[in-house]
This record gives structure tokens, sequence and C-alpha cells, in this order.
């Protein structure tokens, strides 16, 4: 693989990085901050905006490395797709429902699968 494409790879871990170690922080740290609600929001909505040009890096980053090693036909990638759409409609009712403590994890849960498949697909 070229410099150029080592970078796409770089940029697409870091998300990944961000996104998941931003979900456990959060979800760790939510038992301890209860007690603060003003800051569980700040921490939150900050990491929310992180999420989204986390999410936005990711997808760019992906579906360039999925054409640059022609894995469109991949069933493993197909199913890795699906989940990341259920990711995202869990994530925005988690947005309408942020006291739905049942979608974070379900959203925590699915994202390690996420990750998991792309192990699976890159290996």
């Amino acid at each position: 693989m070229s410099v150029g494409w080592d970078i796409v790879v770089f940029l697409h871990l870091v998300a990944m990085a961000f996104f998941v170690g931003g979900q456990l922080l959060v979800g760790l740290s939510v038992p301890v901050l209860r007690s603060d609600p003003e800051t569980l929001r700040a921490v939150a909505r900050r990491f929310g905006y992180g999420s989204l040009v986390a999410l936005a890096v990711l997808a760019v980053t992906g579906a360039a490395l999925a054409s640059h090693e022609h894995l469109w036909d991949n069933s493993t990638l197909h199913l890795k797709i699906g989940l990341v759409a259920l990711l995202v409609v869990l994530t925005v009712a988690h947005l309408r429902y942020p006291n739905a403590h049942a979608l974070q994890g379900a959203i925590l849960v699915m994202t390690l699968a996420v990750v998991w498949l792309g192990i699976r697909v890159a290996g």
C-alpha cells in the first residue's frame, strides 16, 4: 500500500478509536458524573460533536478503502454496513431520548460489533 493509502487507513483507525474510546469514556463516566448533571451534559455534548466528525471521517475513509481493496462484494462488509446503518438509527433515537440508557448500551455493543467486523473484512 502507498503512503497515501496508509494515511487513509490511519485516519480511519483514529476516527474509530475516537468514536469507540469516547463511548467507553462517557459510558464509564456516567455513574461518576451523575452527581454533576451539568458537567455530564457538557462532556456528552462535546463528545457528540466529535463523534459526528469521526463518523463522517469513517464513512469517507471506509468507502475509499472498500473501493481501493475491491471489497464491495464482501458479505462481511455488507453486514458491517447494515450494522452501521442500524447504529445511526440508534444514535438518532438516543439523541431524541437521552435518558434511555439501554440505547447507549445497544450503541456501544453495536459499535464493538462493527469494529469486530472491520477486523474480519480487513483480515
